[in-house]
């Protein structure tokens, strides 16, 4: 868990991305930075993440790949270990905004193993790849625009909305205002959801476990040794919320902000076709540079929480470089089962983009 991917059981995976004159060690992203870093470093041409609050576009943000994640049930969840329940979307990394239509493509689709799967048929979305932007709308919310957010973040989001506004797209200021509340609303309901889901991994069915005097020493040494640092923090955070006394001053309070928060991307979707914001409030940065303090780390994922907590469909798509030479991605996000603008968009601006940047030669 983690948006660094230094909190994996076998160590950090490391972006075959460096920065300029420097050799020092740099995350993919997190959670799902392995997808992210394969792709990027030409390993294969495709591959899977799973999306909680951003564990796939902020890893695509951060090494020059395209990253999506689909609307809520649009892909099952059957074979992924639940972190939360209904935050879990699967989704593709790929290296152009077309084959991550057709990876999404081949992903979706009802799955009775799931009881959250979608039962909507699936559209093409890679014949929604080149059509023309031209009259859409697009959204430019101002909660977005977060303070220290670095210049380069700014500017690359200002390259979005001018390439959109090229291609013929209106845009159009439009305000998310409990934007501010998604991440606190996210670190109740994700860990709560976790507590709940990882109490299957007690030693006794499968998976890890290590042998105690008795039952209860059994689960304690099984979990002591079976989740790492940042899990445990996490599962005690959500078994704390759903305790006692706690749980309707937490999580149940949680999830109403998160209904104002879908209530915004409703309206906000009456006004606009797509909505355009960054993808990630930084490019990649050390490893280690953050890993003592979890407050920085969960700041990493301000740009994507909301779109999980809403459900609705957003992807990451590459779209510059800071001037240390690192990638940064422009995120869109479309109102739920429309998946088609969303690659539509996404598509317009990767050919205004022309990111056609590698990473050097990592080996």
């Amino acid at each position: 868990m983690g948006s660094s991917n230094e909190t994996s059981n076998t160590g950090p995976v490391v972006n075959p991305w460096k920065a300029k004159d420097s050799n020092e060690s740099l995350t993919p992203g997190g959670s799902s930075g392995g997808s992210a870093a394969a792709v990027a470093a030409d390993l294969c041409f495709g591959a899977t993440g799973t999306d909680t609050g951003g564990s796939i576009r902020q890893p695509a943000s951060f090494t020059g790949t395209v990253g999506v994640k689909g609307t809520y049930g649009r892909t099952s969840r059957w074979g992924v270990v639940a972190f939360a329940s209904s935050l879990d979307h699967p989704g593709p990394f790929a290296k152009t905004v077309k084959d991550s239509a057709l990876l999404l493509q081949a992903m979706s689709g009802h799955d009775p193993k799931d009881s959250t799967s979608l039962p909507n048929d699936v559209p093409d979305f890679a014949a929604a790849v080149g059509q023309s932007v031209k009259g859409l709308k697009i959204g430019v919310p101002k909660e977005y625009r977060v303070d220290g957010m670095p210049a380069e973040i700014d500017e690359v989001w200002q390259k979005g909305i001018d390439w959109l506004k090229a291609a013929g797209c209106e845009i159009v200021d439009i305000s998310l205002p409990h934007t501010k509340y998604a991440l606190p609303a996210y670190y109740i309901v994700a860990p709560a959801e976790a507590s709940s889901n990882l109490a299957r991994y007690d030693g006794m069915r499968y998976g890890n476990r290590v042998e105690g005097k008795d039952l209860n020493d059994t689960y304690e040494k099984t979990r002591a040794a079976g989740f790492g640092h940042e899990v445990q923090r996490r599962i005690m955070i959500g078994t704390y919320v759903l305790s006692a006394g706690y749980y309707d001053a937490y999580y149940l309070r949680a999830q109403k902000v998160r209904t104002r928060i879908l209530q915004d991307f409703d309206q906000a979707f009456e006004k606009v076709d797509a909505i355009l914001t960054p993808a990630a409030p930084s490019a990649a940065f050390g490893l280690g540079t953050k890993s003592d303090d979890p407050i920085a780390m969960y700041l990493n994922d301000v740009f994507t929480v909301t779109a999980n907590l809403a459900g609705v469909p957003a992807m990451s798509v590459p779209a510059g470089l800071d001037k240390s030479g690192l990638p940064l991605g422009l995120q869109v996000i479309t109102r739920a089962l429309d998946e088609e603008t969303m690659f539509k968009v996404g598509a317009a601006i990767e050919d205004s983009a022309g990111f056609g940047f590698k990473a050097e030669k990592w080996w």
